[in-house]
């Protein structure tokens, strides 16, 4: 068989002085062996490693935790019970008028006319009822909004929850590369050791240890930071502990444009504007109903001196003159419709673009995905054993292995890193279409 000097020079191995030591034949037996078992621990392992916990942390169960705990959706929850009592408020009448009069005192003798009264004003038309469904409307928006808001929170959390995904599996990687390249360095020496091997490949295998040894501790760091995140979004304290989380299931079709545009009516952004034109409409009856004359009614006990006890009432009508002021009102009230209106339909346009852009989004990413698990990774692993081999041999040098290996570190992380761009792909797809049961299984 043939071996390599460090010269680089080939020469016949025999049983004398020409032939490697036996201390050399086991030496290359130890390389062979840890950098096949190396090789072999590459191209067995899955290409995503997961951390498993005995309870881990769904997603389903995340987005449940924020709905329960973020400030801001209690906050809302308050504003909607707050407003609920806005249409009791503005149906109801005026207070009443309770006043006490001298109608007649005389100056040289004793004894006067008095009046207790009680007045209240009846707005005549359906000024009330008119102000009630203005109310009732704004009930329904800060209902629309609160949904809109729960729904940002759950994207904040789903991303959180795939960035710490994300993160973890990447330092799980940087560990079981950082094995293997001490397995490398291992075998590097073992050759050295053996006089079939040079300085320079140890010297390069060590180098790629410390840069995987400083690329963990930054990782680390990292995780560290996607935890205070996503406890954040949770609404724990920042330095809770974080189990380890179950993945969704995000490998499934896609849905096509026209399913997607026929959820966006249900959008809560959406339902906000129809609310509002509503509430919008309402305001504009109120102000033609100000139009409308206010009875006023009075009655009371009285008193004169000459006829004794009695009772006086009184009944009056508000003569509404100021026509410009009305009429200005009205016209306001109709703008601010015709600009709600506007707005709904700006929501709507804008809502079908955001969706047809996370739809396209999502295929991109998809494909890339697909791309990286089914046709990449493979066959960067078929170039591991052949080098691994070519190397215990001695039939190529260590940079080849190094190559090979980083090719396909290099493309394990592009596959973390598109599955987390699916997860966000998804995530803000089901943002633009108001439900994020795709990806919550």
């Amino acid at each position: 068989m043939l071996a390599v000097d460090n010269a680089g020079r080939s020469r016949e191995a025999g049983t004398g002085d020409a032939g490697v030591t036996r201390l050399g034949v086991e030496v290359m037996h130890l390389a062979r062996t840890a950098v096949l078992v190396a090789g072999a621990l590459i191209i067995a392992r899955p290409a995503v490693a997961q951390t498993i916990a005995e309870h881990p942390l769904g997603l389903s169960e995340a987005l449940r935790i924020a709905a329960s705990e973020r400030p801001e959706l209690v906050a809302a929850e308050a504003q909607i019970r707050a407003s609920a009592q806005r249409p009791a408020i503005v149906g109801a009448l005026d207070d009443p008028m309770v006043s006490a009069s001298i109608d007649h005192k005389p100056f040289g003798m004793s004894g006067m006319d008095w009046s207790v009264t009680v007045e209240q004003r009846f707005p005549l038309g359906s000024l009330r009822r008119n102000r009630r469904q203005s109310a009732l409307a704004e009930i329904e928006r800060f209902r629309a909004e609160a949904d809109d808001r729960e729904l940002a929170v759950a994207l904040e959390t789903i991303s959180a929850f795939v960035m710490l995904q994300q993160r973890r599996r990447s330092a799980d990687v940087l560990r079981e590369r950082l094995e293997l390249a001490r397995a490398i360095v291992a075998a590097a020496n073992a050759r050295y050791s053996g006089g079939t091997g040079e300085q320079a490949d140890v010297l390069r295998a060590e180098v790629e240890v410390s840069r995987l040894e400083a690329q963990l501790q930054a990782s680390s760091g990292q995780v560290r930071a996607a935890e205070a995140m996503l406890n954040a979004s949770l609404g724990r304290q920042v330095d809770s502990a974080v189990p380890a989380l179950r993945p969704p299931v995000l490998d499934r079709p896609v849905p096509t444009l026209a399913a997607i545009q026929a959820r966006l009516p249900s959008l809560p952004r959406l339902a906000a504007g129809r609310a509002e034109i509503a509430r919008a409409e309402a305001d504009v009856r109120v102000m033609r109903n100000m139009s409308t004359p206010m009875l006023t009614v009075r009655t009371g006990p009285a008193y004169t001196m000459s006829e004794g006890y009695g009772a006086m009432a009184m009944v009056g009508v508000s003569v509404p003159i100021w026509g410009s002021r009305l009429r200005a009102g009205v016209r306001e009230a109709e703008e601010m419709r015709r600009m709600a209106e506007a707005d709904l339909q700006a929501m709507t346009r804008m809502a079908e673009g955001e969706a047809a852009q996370a739809l396209n989004e999502l295929e991109a990413v998809s494909a890339l995905q697909r791309s990286l698990r089914d046709e990449i990774i493979p066959r960067a692993r078929f170039a591991i054993e052949p080098a691994l081999a070519g190397y215990a041999a001695g039939r190529l040098p260590l940079v080849s292995v190094v190559e090979a290996l980083q090719t396909l570190w290099s493309v394990e992380m592009e596959l973390i890193e598109a599955d987390m761009q699916v997860g966000l792909a998804w995530a803000r797809l089901g943002r633009a279409i108001g439900s994020f049961e795709m990806i919550t299984l």
